[in-house]
C-alpha cells in the first residue's frame, strides 16, 4: 500500500533535481572550489530498475560537473539537463518531446528553483529535509532526506503501484 495519495498507475516518468534530492544538501568542497557531490547507491538501483521497466528519467539541475554526467549516464539516464537557471522550460520542453502529460509525471524537488516544475506535474514530491516552499508545492513529502533514498522512496512506491517492482528475476542485478 502507497503512503502517497496519488493514482501512481499514471506515472510514466519522473525527474529529479540534484543537489538535495539525489545528493545530500550539504555538499563538501574540493581545493578546486568544486563541489564533491554524494549519492545514495538504493537510489541508483531505483533508477536503473525504473528505466529497465520502461519509465522515462529526467535530471535537471542548476549543478555542473562531468561527475553528475557521468554518475547518471552510467546508470542508463540519457535525458541529464545541467547547469540549468530555469527549470520549467526544459521540463516542459523534455515532456513534449516524450509525449508525456502533465499528470504523467513525478517531479521531487527540494528548493525555491524547483517550485515552477513541482506546480506543473501531476505527482509534486520533496525530501523530508526540503526548503518549506517545496513541502508546501509537495502533494507528497518523502520520509528520507536528500541523497538519502528519496528517488527510490517515489520510484519504488509507483513502481509497487503498477506491479513492476521486483516482479521478475531481472530485477535482481544491475
Amino acid at each position: 500500500m502507497s503512503s502517497i495519495c496519488y493514482d501512481l498507475t499514471k506515472i510514466k516518468g519522473f525527474v529529479f533535481d540534484v543537489d538535495g534530492v539525489l545528493s545530500p544538501s550539504t555538499i563538501p568542497l574540493g581545493d578546486d572550489g568544486m563541489p564533491q557531490r554524494m549519492v545514495n547507491i538504493k537510489d541508483g538501483y531505483a533508477l536503473q530498475l525504473a528505466i529497465k521497466r520502461g519509465y522515462r528519467i529526467a535530471i535537471i539541475t542548476g549543478g555542473k560537473s562531468k561527475a553528475i554526467t557521468a554518475r547518471f549516464n552510467a546508470l542508463g539516464i540519457k535525458d541529464i539537463f545541467s547547469g540549468v537557471a530555469k527549470k520549467l522550460p526544459v521540463l516542459l520542453d523534455w515532456m513534449a518531446t516524450e509525449g508525456l502529460n502533465s499528470d504523467e509525471v513525478a517531479y521531487m524537488g527540494d528548493d525555491i528553483p524547483d517550485l515552477p516544475c513541482m506546480r506543473n506535474v501531476g505527482l509534486a514530491a520533496a525530501p523530508f529535509d526540503a526548503a518549506w516552499e517545496a513541502k508546501e508545492s509537495a502533494l507528497y513529502i518523502s520520509r528520507f532526506s536528500g541523497g538519502y533514498g528519496c528517488g527510490r522512496d517515489i520510484i519504488e512506491q509507483t513502481m509497487k503501484a503498477n506491479g513492476n517492482w521486483l516482479s521478475d528475476d531481472e530485477a535482481f542485478g544491475w
